[in-house]
């Protein structure tokens, strides 16, 4: 499985990204905002998903973790393919679709081209508890160190089991190590449980 293909951006357009890694051309299919964070640069790293079928094999690159894992949990809605999860990962940054689908917006799915009104109340109904229950809404995985991300981690895990709800402890644990990174957890916690 490949995780991720870092090398030098050889050709570049708003959906195909071509990748050489030590003078190898991978053909990566990639989202507008993939695109858009990667256009300015001569290389760069792309998470993959390898989509392996009968007839075809396919790679998606994505500029984040967290919009790979959209993306993985997209496809697995009855009737969402790859591409019409890059379609949807085109028309709306992870941030704008985590908000449309927790908050039940159907419209705004609805306006993306290819998804009627069953397919959007689908993809709600879906996906609406994955996202809330990962906090995949409230954080960028990148913005955080390694370190901070396991204290951020330990501190949601840890509201979570006093009883409070998953997203709201993300959000405040996010805001909390935003203004202090460099917190040990126990402080994390006692600084969140004041604002929740």
């Amino acid at each position: 499985m490949i995780e991720y293909i870092k090398g030098d951006i050889t050709d570049l357009s708003p959906t195909m990204a071509v990748i050489d890694c030590n003078g190898v051309g991978y053909g990566i299919n990639i989202s507008l905002n993939s695109y858009s964070d990667i256009q300015n640069l001569s290389s760069t790293k792309l998470y993959i998903y390898e989509s392996i079928r009968e007839d075809a094999y396919v790679l998606y690159g994505f500029s984040t973790k967290r919009e790979r894992e959209l993306f993985l949990m997209l496809i697995t809605v009855p009737g969402i393919g790859g591409n019409t999860a890059r379609m949807i990962l085109s028309t709306l940054s992870p941030s704008e679709l985590c908000s449309v689908i927790s908050n039940g917006n159907e419209k705004v799915l609805k306006s993306v081209k290819g998804i009627g009104l069953k397919t959007a109340q689908r993809i709600i109904v879906d996906l609406k508890d994955k996202i809330v229950t990962t906090g995949i809404e409230n954080v960028d995985m990148q913005s955080f160190s390694t370190a901070n991300s396991q204290v951020n981690e330990e501190a949601v895990s840890a509201l979570t089991m006093l009883g409070f709800i998953p997203s709201q402890s993300q959000k405040v644990v996010t805001a909390i190590l935003k203004e202090e990174p460099n917190i040990p957890v126990e402080r994390v916690i006692k600084l969140a449980l004041k604002r929740l």
